[in-house]
């Protein structure tokens, strides 16, 4: 990589030669409309033409997403015909484009309607033939309505970028194309992790999350004991979507604001991270002890546990059997904190508010008896908190409820970023097996937000790895399934970087974050982990073992871990079929 000039609008620029014109452009002040570009510019499709310029030279109108900059290249973005040229094609787009606005569940967050305004398209300019609409509500985590679809592809370059298995795709020709599956199918009847990293990408509603909001607002009227518990990653990212910079903690706050929507008790999945990294632990140690199945591999991501039972479904004897932690505490808390408070855990309506779509379809599994009764992203969670009328930015600070599943580590918090499962199950070993604490508390070999991390933990005399998001995981499944693995524990996650970048996240997109810096897409992952790693450094007890809470757990109801009861209620099974999802 070298620097070169360029000029833009008549200015003179130095830039890297290894970006397209539009990555320059963004780099050098200038905001140029694009809606198949993601992923700090880069795009594979040029299919929307949103983003023509006009280059010196050049023969016609280039679509700045994939055209390459030059030394001495001349780049006009304002020229007449580039700004007509971008209006038409915006125009044509909308022409194709399903016109309810104020129904739309990405309203607000729209970045057609965006980029309209920005070209002052003008709506209805062009009449279309609209493509035979597909609304396809089947599957539990993710919705897609064809009718909002506008072909940019940047769904179907997500499912490959991230997972490896691209599977969404065009079909059919001419104004009869959409993006489906294959044969259009459901996505319950084809391999979709329900991850939701498409959702996260799609910039009109084509792509949403299956909300659960209403199920929740049945509960409350129905005068039930509504309770909710919120991941560790929600924290790291919900203050986003009330305008605040990427990076900003929104702990005390969110749960002030729970409090303020009537829920009957607000819990911290930490909590149930502390348990699951309990059991976990114990049962990688009895794996070793007598020999079981090794590499033990985690289970707390319900898109790595659905791509598992799809395409290797032959290493499942390797898979950890405990359910993740909402699902444990969910659990719990229809038994042991029903028991305790004299409630009938019929009248107990469990709430997850996750980062993650998959925990919806995770929730759905047969192999899940009614644990969690509704599971809402953080960005469904914004809505009931917008919808009350609650304004976050005077909300108070507070903590989470201190009764029986209240105290959690920071073992537990880090459990949103890939490699802290990992770190908090070895703080946990390591203590099981030495008799004592890990004097440095941290293990520093497992963080960082590669894809795929390898460690050897010298203390304790083994090999561990870390991946996270599909295609960096298939390597390691593939040395699991030919019996070459040389790990003893394996941590991955479905999505990059863990749960910080789940699919129920708040978007990330620069033209719709204008308070952020330049290279935000570059950073974001890292400014919501170190959220989730401060936090951990702020808690007094750092191990799960050591949680209060969960030793009087174990002590009064569940015995010990890998108990005949902890089994029954904090433990599960897996498939290996494509029969899932209850009959409903």
């Amino acid at each position: 990589m070298a620097l070169i000039n360029i000029k833009i609008e008549g200015h003179e620029y130095q830039v890297d030669n290894s970006l397209t014109v539009l990555e320059a452009c963004r780099k050098c002040g200038y905001e140029i409309p694009s809606l198949c570009a993601f992923n700090h510019g880069k795009c594979s499709q040029a299919s929307c033409r949103v983003c023509l310029v006009e280059i010196k030279g050049a023969r016609g109108l280039c679509a700045s997403c994939v055209y390459p900059v030059n030394e001495g290249m001349e780049i006009s973005i304002s020229s007449p015909k580039a700004t007509a040229a971008r209006r038409a094609s915006v125009e044509l787009i909308l022409s194709n484009h399903e016109k309810n606005c104020l129904q739309c569940p990405k309203n607000g967050h729209c970045e057609l309607l965006h980029v309209a305004e920005m070209v002052g398209a003008r709506d209805q300019k062009f009449v279309g033939e609209m493509t035979e609409k597909t609304l396809d509500e089947v599957a539990p985590g993710i919705i897609r309505n064809t009718a909002k679809c506008i072909l940019c592809g940047r769904c179907i370059e997500r499912c490959k970028e991230a997972q490896g298995i691209a599977i969404l795709g065009f079909e059919n020709r001419g104004f009869k194309t959409i993006v489906s599956p294959v044969q259009n199918r459901s996505f319950a009847n084809s391999p979709c992790l329900q991850c939701g990293q498409c959702v996260n990408v799609c910039p009109t509603g084509a792509l949403m999350e299956h909300s659960e909001i209403d199920k929740v607002d049945e509960a409350f009227k129905a005068g039930k004991y509504v309770i909710v518990q919120t991941a560790p990653a929600v924290r790291a990212a919900i203050a986003e979507e009330f305008g605040e910079k990427i990076g900003t903690c929104g702990t005390g706050k969110m749960v002030a604001a729970l409090h303020r929507l009537g829920f009957y008790r607000v819990f911290d999945t930490n909590f149930g991270a502390d348990l699951t990294i309990m059991e976990e632990a114990f049962e990688l140690l009895e794996r070793i002890q007598h020999k079981g199945v090794l590499p033990q591999i985690t289970s707390c991501s319900p898109g790595w546990i659905n791509y598992m039972e799809y395409f290797y479904p032959e290493i499942i004897p390797n898979i950890s059997t405990c359910k993740s932690p909402h699902m444990m505490q969910g659990a719990i808390t229809k038994t042991y904190f029903a028991e305790k408070h004299g409630i009938d855990p019929k009248d107990i309506f469990n709430v997850s508010i996750m980062p993650c779509t998959a925990k919806k379809y995770e929730r759905a599994r047969k192999q899940m008896p009614n644990d969690v009764d509704a599971v809402l992203t953080t960005r469904e969670l914004a809505k009931m908190i917008k919808r009350a009328g609650i304004n976050w930015q005077k909300l108070p600070e507070e903590e989470y409820d201190q009764d029986l599943l209240g105290e959690y580590s920071g073992a537990g918090v880090i459990f949103g970023v890939t490699g802290g499962v990992m770190e908090a199950a070895l703080r946990t070993a390591y203590w099981k097996l030495t008799g004592k604490e890990y004097a440095k508390i941290n293990f520093e070999e497992v963080r960082g937000l590669q894809g795929v991390k390898e460690a050897e933990i010298k203390e304790l005399g083994v090999k561990v790895a870390v991946a996270s998001g599909m295609k960096n995981a298939k390597p390691l499944l593939d040395e699991v399934k030919a019996g070459k693995s040389p790990y003893v524990f394996i941590e991955i996650m479905c999505c990059p970087g863990g749960c910080i970048n789940g699919g129920g996240q708040p978007y990330v997109h620069p033209t719709l974050l204008p308070n952020e810096d330049d290279d935000i897409l570059e950073t974001y992952r890292q400014k919501r982990a170190a959220v989730l790693y401060s936090e951990d450094e702020r808690q007094v007890i750092r191990q799960s073992h050591n949680n209060k809470d969960i030793q009087r757990l174990y002590d009064e109801f569940l015995g010990h871990p890998l108990s005949e009861k902890a089994e029954e209620l904090l433990h599960t099974s897996y498939v290996a079929d494509r029969e899932k999802f209850p009959d409903k």
